[in-house]
């Protein structure tokens, strides 16, 4: 039994120092895998493989600034900014051309074509993508004519008024707001000015009426700055407010001609077509007398554009036979009509004909109403 037992141990020891020798063997084995052997650079060898990487570099940028550029491409994944905005500057770039060649194509085309060819295309802008207005005025309508002899204003346009204007201001008007009401009275001839002191214009209406004025013209500020207008026909209305911006007085334009003369200026009224814009013209055509004196060269203009008003003051030069210029004398300002109100003005019981809504549900971008 000892024997046996003898053996067993020796067996059991020569089987332990067996796997120890395999594990150790492994383990130098791995260990000289990890290992890595260090080669020498030559000195001559270092700035070939820097030219390789400049040279790799510079095909990928010719790739990406090549004439086509893929169409996953998208330079807003670029995370270096300023290798952003070169790639933006060299699509930019890419696009010009693609556009100057197109439109050179084009132009052979058509030049070989000659009669032939098919008509140029037409931009889209906002304004011939307007939405048509039901309200559009028809001059030769009799509806309109019928209107147009019995309205407010007819008894200007048939020679029986002449217009006279009262320009009044806010209380307590600034340096900014008077000069503007000083200079309107230089350009619309027959104009006063009056200065408020806290008298309501409930009580300036009657006395304007009594003294013979068709207009009361009321300027007010915000900041000292003219920001409405509120335009009052008399003796029986309507009256319109306005919104007043861009205002520019004369020091403050550049190139602008001498001070307007005295002479009763022309005016012009653009794109006034529907109901709503052919009253507002109406209105304004009938601050003016109504035969302009042509030796003064001065026109007054009320240009409408998208519901904007823009009002400019020019003297035109004859510079031959052909040619005429133009030159501003001003001011400029620019309205935004915010209500047309039925009478004069009332702001507590008054009827209003339109008024602007800022939020409605129909708002479009394509649609206006003067």
């Amino acid at each position: 039994m000892y024997h046996t037992h003898v053996k067993q141990t020796e067996q059991k020891q020569q089987k332990m120092e067996s796997n120890e020798a395999t594990t150790s063997e492994s383990f130098s084995k791995k260990k000289g895998k990890t290992k890595k052997v260090k080669r020498k650079v030559k000195p001559d060898e270092a700035p070939v493989q820097e030219m390789d990487e400049a040279e790799g570099e510079e095909t990928e940028m010719n790739s990406v600034s090549g004439t086509c550029f893929p169409p996953t491409f998208s330079v807003s994944e670029i995370k270096n900014k300023q290798r952003r905005h070169s790639m933006f500057l060299k699509l930019k770039e890419e696009k010009r051309k693609q556009k100057l060649e197109l439109k050179k194509k084009k132009k052979k085309e058509r030049k070989v074509l000659g009669d032939k060819a098919p008509p140029k295309e037409v931009p889209k802008t906002i304004e011939n993508q307007r939405i048509y207005d039901e309200t559009t005025v028809n001059p030769e309508d009799e509806e309109v004519a019928f209107d147009e002899g019995t309205d407010e204003f007819s008894a200007y346009f048939n020679r029986l008024t002449n217009p006279k204007v009262l320009i009044t201001t806010s209380d307590r008007p600034r340096g900014r707001t008077v000069r503007f009401c000083e200079q309107l009275a230089t350009v619309i001839p027959h104009a006063h000015v009056y200065y408020r002191r806290g008298l309501a214009l409930k009580r300036v209406i009657p006395q304007c009426v009594s003294r013979g004025f068709t207009y009361l013209m009321v300027i007010n500020e915000d900041r000292k700055v003219p920001n409405g207008l509120v335009l009052c026909h008399l003796p029986d209305g309507p009256t319109a407010h306005f919104k007043v911006s861009n205002v520019r007085l004369r020091k403050e334009m550049k190139r602008r001609g001498k001070d307007p003369t005295e002479h009763v200026p022309e005016v012009i009224l653009n794109n006034f077509t529907t109901r709503l814009g052919h009253s507002i013209g109406r209105m304004f055509a009938a601050l003016f007398p109504h035969d302009p004196q042509f030796v003064g060269r001065q026109v007054a203009t009320f240009h409408n554009q998208r519901d904007f008003i823009f009002f400019r003051f020019h003297r035109y030069i004859f510079k031959n036979e052909k040619k005429v210029g133009i030159q501003e004398l001003g001011p400029r300002f620019t309205l935004k009509l915010r209500s047309l109100q039925k009478g004069t003005f009332d702001s507590k019981f008054g009827e209003y004909e339109w008024v602007h809504k800022r939020h409605e549900m129909d708002s479009s971008r394509r649609k206006f109403h003067l």
